[in-house]
Formats: structure tokens, C-alpha cells, sequence
């Protein structure tokens, strides 16, 4: 079904309840646009950061330790 296939047949169901109901799809209807709005600036700062160069320093830091430095040391030495 296409978008405004749904959008026509959601409008004729909410016609025919009562003002409560209605109520209740229009809050619905709020917190579901708000979840979406949420995702996109979530995943919209993601992008930025991956694209952002403040990070690169990260990629870039040299190895200064290698496994033969770790040392457990109990007692002997």
C-alpha cells in the first residue's frame, strides 16, 4: 500500500471512534514522530562524528607498548 493509501484509511478509521480514542491515536501518533525524530539526530550526529577529524589522533597514536612489557610480578622478581 502506498502512503497515502494508509494516511486515507487511518483518516477513515479515526473518523469513526470516539473523541477518546482519537485522543489516544493523536498521542500515539506524537510519541511515534518524536521516537523517529530522535533516531535521525541520533544517527545524523553519529555521521558527523565519523566524519569529523577531531578523532584522528586516535588512528594515528604509535604503539609505545608491547606485550613482552607486561610483567606479573607476585613476590618474585
Amino acid at each position: 500500500m502506498e502512503r497515502v493509501s494508509f494516511i486515507e484509511k487511518t483518516i477513515k478509521i479515526i473518523n469513526q471512534l470516539p473523541e477518546n480514542k482519537v485522543e489516544e491515536i493523536s498521542d500515539f501518533a506524537a510519541f511515534i514522530l518524536k521516537k523517529y525524530e530522535e533516531s535521525l539526530l541520533k544517527d545524523n550526529i553519529a555521521e558527523l562524528i565519523e566524519q569529523s577529524k577531531s578523532y584522528d589522533f586516535l588512528r594515528e597514536d604509535e604503539v609505545i607498548y608491547s606485550i613482552s612489557d607486561v610483567r606479573l610480578k607476585y613476590g618474585n622478581e
